[in-house]
């Protein structure tokens, strides 16, 4: 049961000093390609690997699936048939320079919505630059690149449809920030700064998994109520609640989020679940379909990264799910 939902008690506050670093996120909605026939992503020759290719992650592929009529078998690369998604003319992808100017501190983060990407990005990225370093292993920074509408990537071209994603092609995390106005408005979650926080959170636990080399234990278990693709997922889920039990550690947050934070996140994941898209959208459940995990699965593994806050507890691959 998701807790009930103060509009008016977040608290989701950034420390005032804390310096943000732009440079970890990219503005190219000035820039990007523009709407054009055809061509959502597909995948590249070597799915969830990472090399040279992979396959979209997204926070709730069957949204694209459902309401844009993508095929899924192309679009989570189980279709040996298809191929990827050509490119289309490449557009330079660089830092504008005014996220540079605008966002410089938390209190830039805490009256931007666009800082505040930039501030929650730097948290989460700082959180597992220590554990790694903790762990004797060295980091590689994944840049989130805020674009509008479509975008030229590693793993192809993707529409905004596709929601949030991680392509492990090129290591990046693709955001359309509209898309929180569809989260809240088609899928009934609850708008608001830590709903988005726990988007961005969870892309970068595919960042995680990809550097670990967990992504190679899909293969081809795309589909279903126990696939990998599933697990996958729900591990992500996992992290993006061990960031946010760990985030005021990072210097980015004056205080520990509040249960309305998330709650907030807990509805933000029930919203995007398997099954309650699938019976909002067709009206019916179809658990052979699914690909990232039921509301209460999403909600329960977020929860366990939060309660915990250890990493280790995230071993979705293992046992009952």
């Amino acid at each position: 049961m998701i807790p009930p939902i103060n509009r008016g008690a977040f608290h989701m506050q950034f420390d005032d000093e804390a310096k943000l670093d732009p440079s970890q996120v990219e503005d190219v909605r000035a820039t990007g390609p523009k709407r054009g026939g055809g061509g959502m992503p597909g995948c590249g020759t070597v799915p969830f690997t990472g090399k040279g290719g992979g396959c979209l992650l997204g926070l709730f592929a069957l949204a694209a699936v459902f309401v844009f009529t993508v095929d899924p078998l192309r679009f989570l690369g189980d279709d040996p048939t298809s191929s990827p998604s050509p490119a289309r003319p490449s557009t330079p992808v660089h830092s504008t320079g005014d996220l540079a100017s605008r966002c410089r501190t938390g209190a830039d983060a805490d009256q931007s919505e666009d800082c505040r990407a930039v501030g929650v990005v730097n948290s989460v990225q700082a959180y597992w630059n220590r554990l790694f370093n903790e762990r004797g292993q060295a980091y590689s920074p994944a840049k989130t690149v805020l674009f509008s509408r479509s975008v030229n990537t590693a793993c192809g071209y993707a529409d905004a449809s596709v929601g949030p994603f991680y392509c492990p092609g090129d290591q990046r995390v693709y955001l359309d920030l509209l898309f929180f106005n569809t989260l809240q408005r088609d899928f009934g979650a609850a708008g608001g700064p830590f709903a988005q926080a726990y988007v961005i959170a969870h892309e970068y636990g595919h960042h995680i998994q990809n550097l670990t080399g967990t992504m190679n234990r899909v293969g081809g278990d795309r589909q279903g109520a126990t696939s990998g693709s599933v697990r996958l997922e729900l591990q992500a889920d996992c992290y993006a609640g061990v960031w946010a039990k760990k985030a005021v550690d990072t210097g980015f947050y004056r205080v520990p989020f509040t249960r309305e934070d998330i709650a907030e996140a807990l509805n933000a994941a029930s919203a995007v679940g398997d099954d309650t898209i699938q019976e909002r959208v067709q009206g019916r459940v179809d658990p052979e379909g699914f690909t990232h995990g039921t509301s209460a699965q999403r909600e329960r593994w977020f929860s366990t990264g939060y309660e915990t806050g250890d990493p280790r507890r995230c071993d979705t691959f293992s046992g009952v799910i």
